[in-house]
């Protein structure tokens, strides 16, 4: 599916974009790829948060952003913002069992679960805990969906299913049609059921893995390569369940069959609004796990170009500056994980639209660049800017985020991750008709990649976004089409999304992702000059809570 404009709408828009045609645009493709370069070389040490790697990237930020003539966007007037992180590492327990009709059935962490916890604690213990299933653990009363019921879960350990309650039902099932489909909402994702089991008492969170739901194997999630980390969260603030894990679905039927349960029989129910919380019989949870916890600071980088006439309005523009630092050595004895492409490529769109926007006349709206840390850690920095706001969500007029570019060459279209929610998806349609492009939906909404970038925690406080996400499909590229296009894509998530051959090459064409980035200065630049506020569409999860704040909104 594609957003075709017709050549009387096209040639309007030519008119009303500053720039008009991709050959004037003023994103550069080779000072891209040297900022690239230079982000992944081996004196950044792979930019992990905490590490001298996070110094020497944020001392080249605040450098690059000062140089482009920018002003510091950040805390008490400088450039920074302060994001302390809690980090741990989970030993292996000494107890990880279900006393369930009898006897005992013992988990093996990294094969039947993979217990985690991001509070700052030196030990999770947890001894006989009743077991509820939830489902999918959605509470929607604007789909007329919840799946709790009422029910209690204060010292429980909740099971959920991944993703929505649709996403395997048939056209003639009592759900179809309530959520995404095929394509992943906000509730289908697994940090949402965290949140939600946090919300409501429970002491421990499971989702149940099963590979198409999730959107990746049991070996992603298994183990937490590096330990896990969060916010430091104040005490009057939500605090996160005690434990949280993803449990294998072998284990999991299994655990059900111990109880007297079958696990598909309840996995349909879930899929019907009168579904109901079943306890697992008499199965109770333990385990005993010590953690090795320690804070770490980290900083987002933030520059800005205050606006004209309308300085309280901002337009944001993102990428993340981290990746994964240090490791295990592959096969070839190379330990950095240098994010060449994920995401030095998209820091260096922004620098390349803050230096455009900088040698521009100034717009009537406030501009402000971000490069967020800690995305690779679970989109931390943005997060810590979401409870800390420096700028009022109720006055961005949009964030725009680039995480993942593609490095084969000019396109004849983009792809857009999480199409159908706002309005600025029109922005980027006539954006790509001056360009003489199209766009083209993710062609895997089921993944949910529009819930797992920076921009997702903007969204989620009513903030419209647009995500451009080169891992989103393949691209029908000039040279070679869609299958050149798809090609890239499966070679890149195969064999080097992170990983330690995620590196720059003197090979990489870069004209393709310099459009890319060049739509976001057309959309920019419109909105920057306009008094326009996209909206929400009708049927997004994120609509109510733009329009809570309408009144702040001129």
């Amino acid at each position: 599916m594609k957003w075709i404009v017709s050549p009387i709408v096209a040639s309007a828009v030519l008119a009303s974009f500053p720039v008009t045609g991709a050959s004037l645009s003023p994103i550069n493709p080779a000072r891209m790829s040297a900022t690239v370069k230079t982000l992944a070389s081996n004196a950044f040490q792979g930019r992990a948060p905490g590490t001298p790697g996070e110094a020497k990237t944020v001392a080249y930020l605040v450098d690059r952003f000062r140089a482009l003539g920018l002003r510091p966007g950040g805390e008490n007037g400088g450039w920074l913002q302060q994001v302390p992180l809690v980090h741990n590492i989970a030993d292996t327990p000494t107890r990880l069992e279900v006393g369930v009709g009898g006897s005992t059935l013992p988990l093996l962490a990294g094969r039947d679960i993979s217990p985690q916890t991001i509070r700052p604690i030196s030990r999770v213990t947890i001894i006989d805990a009743p077991m509820v299933f939830v489902g999918y653990g959605v509470a929607a009363p604007e789909r007329n969906w919840d799946d709790f019921k009422g029910v209690d879960l204060h010292g429980k350990v909740a099971i959920f299913l991944v993703n929505d309650p649709d996403f395997e039902a048939g056209p003639d099932e009592p759900v179809a049609g309530k959520f995404g489909g095929r394509a992943m909402t906000y509730y289908g994702r697994w940090t949402y059921k965290f949140e939600e089991a946090a919300r409501r008492g429970a002491i421990a969170a499971f989702v149940v893995h099963e590979t198409a739901a999730a959107g990746y194997g049991w070996n992603v999630v298994s183990h937490a390569v590096g330990g896990t980390y969060d916010i430091v969260r104040a005490a009057d603030q939500p605090q996160p369940v005690l434990l949280q894990a993803w449990m294998s679905r072998e284990a999991t039927v299994g655990l059900f069959a111990r109880a007297g349960l079958d696990f598909e029989v309840l996995k349909r129910q879930a899929r019907d609004p009168s579904f109901r919380p079943v306890q697992l019989g008499d199965a109770r949870f333990s385990i005993d796990m010590a953690i090795k916890t320690e804070r770490v600071e980290s900083r987002n980088v933030l520059a800005k170009l205050p606006g004209t006439t309308h300085p309280d309005e901002t337009i944001l523009f993102a990428a993340h500056w981290d990746t994964f630092g240090i490791g295990d050595p592959d096969s070839q004895g190379r330990t950095m994980r240098p994010g060449a492409n994920d995401d030095a490529l998209g820091i260096a769109g922004v620098l390349e639209l803050a230096r455009a926007f900088a040698q521009a006349p100034r717009t009537q709206r406030t501009l402000v660049f971000a490069a967020w840390t800690a995305e690779e850690r679970g989109l931390l920095g943005s997060e810590s800017f979401g409870v800390h706001p420096l700028y009022r969500p109720e006055k961005t007029v949009a964030d725009m985020t680039l995480d993942i570019l593609q490095t084969a060459g000019p396109s004849r279209d983009v792809v857009l991750v999480g199409a159908g929610q706002n309005e600025l998806e029109d922005d980027l349609a006539r954006a790509a008709a001056a360009q003489g492009r199209t766009v083209t939906p993710d062609a895997k909404p089921e993944r949910g990649l529009f819930y797992r970038a920076d921009h997702f925690s903007l969204a989620k406080r009513g903030v419209p976004t647009l995500l451009l996400m080169g891992i989103g499909g393949g691209v029908d590229l000039v040279s070679g089409g869609r299958n050149a296009g798809d090609a890239w894509v499966s070679d890149y998530t195969a064999h080097c999304y992170h990983q330690t051959c995620d590196t720059w090459s003197r090979s990489w064409d870069l004209r393709g992702a310099a459009e890319d980035v060049d739509l976001f200065y057309r959309v920019g630049l419109e909105l920057g000059n306009s008094r326009r506020w996209p909206e929400w569409r009708a049927t997004s999860e994120f609509k109510a809570i733009r329009d809570t704040s309408a009144s702040a909104r001129p």
